[in-house]
């Protein structure tokens, strides 16, 4: 054994399940644990996935290996879907699912309450990027978090050391250029929703920039992001303590599944980097054009880039089909077969052990059991997943039994050793509980959020109840602090030195969009609104959420008029605005013009259709792309009264100060805008 396994334990190999298929490729890979999902609520629905008979039969063969399952529950639901979402988590929990892996707030605290007992991992899709996550999680019933794939090795460190909860990271496979949960291109421009597990995947389009085409250089494809792969850093990545190492790929082949259990299976146990022969079979298995590790080296570059080629495509064909699971499980077998008393036989692997009686052997009239015929018959164990690799016989001489017998005791062993492998769980180890039922508390008021305090004319000020402003840019012509989308533990002195900043300057509130930064705002001791990114969907969530101290909540954008009438609470709701689509670290703007391109405020990626996005700077130079469409309700006042809408949200991105002032006058007097506009969906 080496030094670091030594000192270290072995994080879980963590692999992707799509298909029975992939169960079994990953199985024989050496997973230590799957993770697949169900027939609802899972981000991967275009995966072969798994109805209830599936589950049950994907569980056993799991479990019959040693290998954990978790289901993949990570996508947000709606009220009117509440009793069919925690019916999915009550038959994983029967089914004898390890852990579920969430993604809605209110969706785990309601689980929580239902099934106290089942194991609850954070989704990536929930932002979690910083060790004041794993606090705020445990309170609710985490005992894992998937951190962002963002985080840089140094950052893991810290939320592993700070952490009160597991921490898993992915390891490899396909890349999201968005931060995870902060992705709604695929929902608002295409809609299908990547929230609701339906994702086009519009980052792997190409794009151009029509408005700066003398600058334009180095790729038509700036937000196609090659795979990760950190199998280069196994050594540091153990000694980092994280708890699970997943594996992306659940849409993928089990041939794919296979290879990439089977290689990072080795790395792991051996304690070191892959070679590069190892790095080639990888990328063989699945690759677009190698792989990067940019995010967890901290070099966040055009590196990253990468589509898959044709040549990428043609070295997937060389790689050879997966020919079935063949592992079998030894266990040793003691027999007795003795006169006046059941024959027995007995199964053990060492930890745990099976007995089961079967008839009471007869005198024999010509041919007696032989010890040859007992152990032949006895050792036979077919198709099932066990193989006996030692059996001990008492046998008394002159007796018979039927070979029919031994086979069938034989068999009721084996079912006996597969029933001990489930956990005991019936409905009595459920909790009663009721939705949540809010009263509508909306107040009638317009509150707006500003790119920049240029844009804040005085007929903005005059109108608007609250005006917010990001915090790097805050000044007092603002009242109210949007905190950045992401605080790694590295920024977070910085933003503390900001955010005393703009208290200095009079800022009255704060505006979280992730509950790991949640810490932070309570340090200020002041209101706390929540931003849209929270992706609020469902009364759940906002009970939840107030529960946690959020004042006024902003629900998501991707929710239809009826499905915001439905929600109770203290909320708001976005009714004019570029809605932000991604939140990038990687700098797109760079790689489609250049930064004095950034500098004016002029950026936008054209899409094949000819449609502008425009692009704007956050702080530490993160990218938001915004929808090329404002979505805006000014002549449609009437509608959102009708549906109870009087909370009303407006953001401003890179409108000027005259298109600022034309807005609110649209809005004063119940006019349409000049020009093209999205609406809130019925």
């Amino acid at each position: 054994m080496s030094d670091l396994k030594k000192k270290h334990a072995l994080p879980e190999l963590l692999c992707p399940v799509g298909s029975p298929e992939a169960l079994d490729a990953a199985i024989e890979g050496g997973a230590d644990a799957v993770y697949l999902g169900g027939s609802l609520f899972n981000a991967r629905m275009n995966a072969h996935n798994f109805n209830s008979d599936a589950l049950r039969a994907a569980v056993l063969r799991a479990h019959t290996y040693g290998v954990k399952v978790y289901q993949t529950v990570n996508t947000l639901f709606t009220d009117r879907e509440r009793e069919d979402y925690l019916r999915t988590a009550r038959e994983a929990y029967l089914a004898g699912v390890d852990a579920l892996i969430v993604a809605d707030l209110g969706g785990a605290s309601a689980i929580h309450e239902l099934i106290p007992s089942f194991e609850l991992h954070a989704s990536t899709q929930m932002s979690g990027h910083c060790a004041d996550m794993g606090h705020e999680l445990k309170k609710l019933g985490f005992s894992r978090m998937v951190i962002a794939r963002e985080t840089s090795a140094e950052d893991i460190e810290t939320v592993v050391r700070n952490s009160p909860i597991e921490v898993e990271i992915f390891v490899h496979g396909a890349l999201c250029v968005s931060h995870s949960g902060q992705c709604l291109f695929s929902s608002l421009v295409g809609g299908r929703s990547g929230n609701r597990g339906e994702c086009a995947q519009p980052c792997r389009l190409p794009y151009s920039c029509a408005s700066c085409a003398k600058n334009q250089k180095r790729t038509p494809y700036p937000l196609s992001l090659k795979d990760l792969s950190l199998a280069t850093h196994v050594p540091e990545v153990i000694r980092s303590g994280v708890a699970s190492l997943k594996i992306e790929g659940r849409m993928k082949s089990p041939e794919y599944v296979y290879e990439t259990a089977r290689i990072w299976r080795r790395l792991l146990d051996e304690a070191r980097a892959a070679t590069p022969d190892e790095m080639q079979r990888l990328a063989n298995a699945f690759s677009r054009g190698g792989f990067t590790d940019g995010s967890y080296k901290g070099r966040i570059d055009r590196t990253m880039l990468g589509i898959r080629s044709e040549g990428d495509k043609e070295s997937s064909r060389t790689v050879a089909p997966f020919a079935g699971l063949s592992r079998r499980i030894p266990l040793t077998a003691t027999a007795c077969i003795r006169a006046n008393v059941p024959a027995t036989l007995t199964l053990s692997d060492g930890n745990r052990t099976v007995t089961v009686e079967g008839d009471i052997p007869m005198e024999a009239r010509n041919a007696p059991l032989t010890e040859e015929t007992v152990l032949r018959n006895l050792s036979k164990t077919g198709g099932t997943a066990y193989e006996i690799d030692k059996l001990e016989l008492s046998l008394d001489g002159g007796l018979m039994l039927p070979i029919s017998r031994l086979n069938d005791l034989r068999r009721r062993a084996i079912a006996a050793w597969e029933d001990g492998l489930q956990n005991p769980r019936n409905e009595g180890d459920f909790c009663a509980k009721s939705a949540h039922v809010l009263q509508k508390t909306r107040i009638s008021q317009y509150t707006a959020r500003f790119t920049s305090p240029s844009q804040i004319t005085d007929r903005a000020r005059a109108f608007f109840d609250r005006i917010s402003l990001p915090l790097h840019q805050y000044t007092d012509r603002a009242d109210d602090v949007i905190l950045p989308p992401v605080i790694f533990d590295s920024d977070r002195d910085e933003v503390r030195e900001l955010l005393a900043r703009a208290i200095s300057l009079g800022c009255t509130s704060l505006t979280v969009g992730n509950l790991g930064h949640l810490p932070l705002a309570r340090e200020c001791g002041l209101p706390i609104h929540g931003d849209f990114r929270l992706n609020v969907t469902n009364n759940e969530t906002v009970a939840r959420l107030h529960d946690l101290g959020f004042d006024e909540i902003l629900l998501s954008p991707e929710l239809t008029l009826p499905q915001i009438r439905d929600i109770g609470g203290k909320t708001a709701v976005i009714v004019y605005g570029r809605i932000p689509l991604m939140t990038l670290e990687k700098c797109v703007i760079r790689e489609l013009a250049d930064c004095t391109v950034c500098d004016r405020g002029e950026a936008r990626m054209t899409d094949r259709r000819g449609i502008e996005f425009p692009i704007l700077r956050e702080w530490k130079h993160r990218n938001v792309v915004y929808n090329s469409l404002p979505t805006c309700m000014s002549d449609r006042i009437e509608e959102l009264c009708r549906y109870g809408i009087s909370n009303r949200h407006f953001i401003f991105s890179n409108e000027t100060p005259r298109e600022v002032d034309e807005v609110i006058e649209a809005f004063e007097k119940g006019l349409s805008l000049p020009k093209k506009v999205r609406r809130m969906l019925k």
